[in-house]
């Protein structure tokens, strides 16, 4: 049979209220009776009923997770970053995928807002009007795109890029070409901006193709145009862009690493499993669905210690990875 509140109660001649807070609320009773509560549920083996604790508490324990793509490397370790924080503070997560289509978000930001305490929206496509009304809401937390006047958790390009645009002047490439990202694309705008920047204090010259969806197959169609460019390396918006240019390369006998270097961005899995494997710009996936998590608990919560930045997001490094497909130009 299954063990009530009642149960755990009458065996510890308690209130049924006492009980409830110890188990729900625990900073509202007392050590000693808080641990021996605890140990009795358990020894009975009581299990919680949530959909009775969100009538009375108002809150489901659940928090909803929006990504524009599930199948992007990029967003996998989010994901289950999101999911491990989440559990460890007895929280459920729904995802939701908008595959790419950016006018799908509103939609599916006010479907889990009715079944979840809060959203955090990943990477988000839509408009930044849009966003500021939903960030208007304190239950929201953007994860990859700042959003003024809301809590978000950005990653910031800047030193990954200085890094690997250095790395490739010191190799000797003096003319780099950037294979951008969709036009849609919050992240794509920072690495562009980054990669300019970098560009320029390294005295590089600095080409731009694309935009290029995240995808092998549009990699493989910006080898075609990179090869007419005269450049003799390319850093590519993300890890997948970058590795259609090597399979499509590779397939005209072309030597990844000598006669063109590539670089990514991502450092996902794929990066390794490549041959040569891919140097690429380290993004902190999993530390920024973490810190998502927490910004967003935080404020459900009500606590006043929410983790803040002093310029408004929180913001997470990145760094190269070198692998094997930079190194010296052809000469």
């Amino acid at each position: 049979m299954t063990v009530t509140l009642a149960d755990v109660a009458d065996a510890c001649n308690l209130s049924a209220s006492t009980v409830s807070r110890a188990l729900s609320d625990p900073g509202k009773v007392n050590a000693a009776t808080r641990s021996r509560i605890e140990r009795v549920a358990r020894e009975m083996g009581y299990v919680p009923n949530r959909v009775a604790r969100s009538l009375v508490s108002g809150r489901t324990d659940t928090i909803g997770l929006i990504v524009p793509d599930i199948a992007n490397p990029f967003f996998p370790p989010v994901i289950k970053a999101v999911q491990a924080r989440a559990r460890d503070k007895g929280y459920t997560v729904l995802l939701a995928d908008t595959d790419e289509h950016a006018a799908d978000e509103l939609d599916r930001a006010r479907s889990l807002g009715k079944q979840a305490d809060g959203l955090i929206l990943a990477s988000p496509r839509t408009s930044i009007e849009t966003l500021r009304r939903l960030g208007g809401n304190g239950t929201v937390v953007f994860a990859n795109r700042d959003v003024e006047g809301a809590p978000s958790v950005v990653i910031d390009e800047a030193e990954g890029m200085s890094q690997a645009v250095e790395h490739l002047v010191r190799l000797g490439h003096r003319r780099i070409c950037y294979l951008s990202g969709p036009k849609r694309s919050w992240s794509n705008k920072q690495r562009h901006e980054a990669v300019v920047a970098a560009s320029a204090a390294f005295g590089a010259e600095l080409l731009e193709l694309g935009p290029f969806e995240p995808q092998i197959q549009a990699g493989m169609r910006a080898a075609d145009v990179l090869q007419s460019a005269g450049a003799t390396a390319a850093i590519a918006y993300d890890d997948l862009i970058a590795l259609g240019v090597m399979a499509r390369l590779t397939e005209q006998g072309m030597q990844i690493g000598r006669e063109v270097s590539v670089i990514g961005i991502d450092d996902s899995p794929m990066s390794q499993a490549a041959y040569p494997m891919l140097t690429s710009i380290h993004v902190p996936g999993v530390e920024l669905g973490t810190t998502a998590v927490d910004l967003l608990l935080a404020r459900i919560q009500d606590d006043a210690d929410a983790p803040e930045s002093d310029g408004g997001a929180i913001r997470l490094e990145t760094r190269l990875v070198i692998r094997g497909s930079t190194g010296l130009p052809v000469t």
